[in-house]
């Protein structure tokens, strides 16, 4: 009974996976009226992928390099777009920016120290002073992540750098112990791109990791402790763990080396997430973090944990809820701006940003559900659009 239950969330991993062929750039060009656009962001890309020469509009595949490549991508968002979503163009047809999301261009950055220029220069034009750093899932590619944290930039309108680092995942359902090794291997790249970011004109490196993301996050900084420099000289902003795709055994231990965070973590979990099943099958039926029964374990080890199983989702597996869920994603952008950011709750308060944005929103968008929140401190949930 069981293997057909896992046939059977396999096929629909399967069936909810991005564009099998993961082009990013339209085959031709598809004009647009400014009236048509509502915003256009520039990302910046730190990835291990190799270059995909034979598919240009692929840009980078999910073969492995061994050096970090450096790009940026300027990117449209439609004026018809709904929150929580990312409008593409369906098969072969060419994005339409008065319909889709659009990637107009790609820059490539010869050096480390081009690009580290060019972060700089986005840095002083937008005078937030901040960056934020998204690194992608399992089954992702390219393409995936330019869109995701395109999407996630615009709906939570942050307003400083975004910078995508994208690991070679081969986006395929089937491809899981490749991309567990294919994280495993850029540990190290995540580490030089934070540190490049620590001596660039930023204040501040908030980091959102999502899924197979967050295990590349977390021995990221599991590094950093070990080498003295956790913090990156008291750069590091938010640190955000969205379906973190960890044993929970490994993560405490990885939270134990770190040690408590000055600024707690923050740990999005929810129950009913159908990708973290598969994945705790494929694990020897080992929980995952992302959906850990136990939140105050969780919380003793010095994170704050947002579950999120009561609030519906983009899509079936439940996995992106952060991001593809309206009221998430505002409420995630509500927290990066505030200058306590989602982790007031050191102080064991979670801010007034965050329960003014629940009643507005919540009251907007339908059906209510709560988020239940533990911190080291309490437990508290609030009204969210469920």
């Amino acid at each position: 009974m069981k293997a057909l239950w896992i046939v059977a969330l396999i096929a629909l991993v399967s069936g909810c996976a991005g564009p099998g062929r993961h082009e990013l750039l339209n085959i031709s060009s598809f004009p647009a009226k400014a009236s048509d656009i509502s915003a256009e962001h520039e990302i910046f890309v730190a990835t291990t992928r190799r270059q995909s020469i034979d598919q240009p509009r692929t840009v980078y595949g999910g073969d492995r390099s061994a050096n970090v490549a450096y790009a940026s991508v300027d990117i449209t968002v439609p004026r018809i777009h709904e929150t929580g979503r990312i409008e593409r163009a369906k098969g072969r047809a060419p994005a339409d920016p008065a319909k889709h999301f659009t990637a107009r261009s790609v820059s490539f950055y010869k050096e480390p120290e081009q690009f580290a220029r060019a972060i700089d220069a986005s840095i002083v034009e937008n005078k937030d002073h901040r960056v934020l750093v998204f690194v992608h899932g399992f089954n992702n590619g390219f393409d995936d992540g330019v869109y995701r944290i395109t999407q996630i930039v615009n709906d939570a309108q942050y307003s400083g750098t975004p910078v995508l680092f994208s690991w070679a995942s081969s986006a395929r359902t089937t491809g899981y112990l490749y991309d567990k090794e294919s994280a495993n291997a850029a540990r190290d790249d995540l580490e030089a791109t934070l540190r490049m970011l620590a001596k660039s004109k930023a204040t501040s490196i908030d980091i959102l990791a999502h899924s197979m993301g967050t295990w590349v996050t977390m021995e990221t900084l599991r590094q950093l402790a070990i080498r003295g420099d956790r913090d990156l000289g008291g750069k590091l902003g938010n640190v955000v763990l969205a379906s973190p795709d960890i044993d929970v055994d490994v993560f405490k231990k990885q939270m134990l080396r770190y040690g408590t965070p000055k600024r707690p973590f923050v740990v999005l979990l929810s129950d009913d997430d159908r990708a973290l099943q598969l994945s705790t099958f494929i694990s020897g039926d080992k929980p995952r973090v992302g959906d850990y029964a136990d939140a105050a374990d969780l919380a003793s080890y010095g994170v704050i944990v947002a579950d999120l199983t009561q609030a519906r989702s983009g899509d079936r597996l439940n996995h992106a809820k952060f991001a593809d869920n309206p009221f998430l994603v505002q409420l995630l952008g509500e927290g990066l701006r505030s200058n306590a950011g989602l982790a007031a709750a050191e102080n064991g308060d979670l801010g007034n940003p965050m329960s003014t944005i629940g009643k507005d929103i919540g009251q907007a968008v339908g059906s209510v559900a709560d988020i239940v929140i533990t911190t080291p401190f309490k437990v508290l949930s609030i009204a969210t659009g469920g």
